[in-house]
């Protein structure tokens, strides 16, 4: 029994110096530091997240240009520059939240010509998704801009069946309505 009470005793000495190293502060570098703040970024997510966009922009751009045929009626649709880069990045983070992601996402394609607002398009991200969320788009058209012109003169002198060049403001407007949810709907003006 001897041996074993001064094995105790002195594992208790040990223990307690281990106590005392333990709450001791360890000098901590500005490398430590910044090692344990800043989480490294993921660079595949970041690429994946591009791509996401990319395809975005092609669907809207597209969807312009099947529009300006039909239901639009014009020869050109000028598009301001990067805004449908823009509102592919508005409806990237507005579905960052929703539980499929841009997967769920249903986007209706509208544009506001004065007090008038037109379908143009239905834009389905992934089908094979059962849509969480809604966003409708309202494209608005510039009113600020200089006339076509062939506004000028009667359409006797153009026999073309081409009509006008549609311009397209900067501004839009996002609405988000969530299919699973009775809270209200998000409205984004941009």
């Amino acid at each position: 029994m001897v041996a074993s009470s001064s094995l105790n005793i002195k594992n208790s000495a040990c223990i307690s110096e281990l106590i005392q190293q333990r709450f001791q502060p360890a000098p901590v570098t500005d490398f430590d530091y910044w090692d344990y703040v800043v989480p490294e970024p993921n660079f595949n997510e970041m690429v994946f997240e591009e791509q996401k966009c990319q395809s975005l922009v092609r669907m809207l751009e597209s969807c312009l240009c099947k529009s300006k045929q039909t239901k639009l009626r014009c020869s050109k649709v000028l598009v301001p520059e990067k805004l449908t880069r823009r509102i592919a990045q508005d409806v990237l983070r507005l579905s960052s939240t929703e539980p499929c992601g841009l997967r769920g996402c249903v986007i209706h394609v509208n544009l506001e010509t004065g007090n008038v607002c037109k379908k143009l398009d239905k834009i389905v991200y992934d089908p094979t998704v059962v849509p969480t969320f809604e966003l409708t788009l309202v494209f608005k058209q510039d009113c600020c801009s200089w006339p076509s012109f062939r506004d000028f003169f009667p359409r006797a002198c153009f026999t073309s069946g081409i009509k006008r060049t549609l311009i397209l403001s900067p501004g839009f407007r996002l609405i988000k309505k969530k299919l699973y949810s009775l809270i209200e709907t998000v409205v984004e003006e941009c």
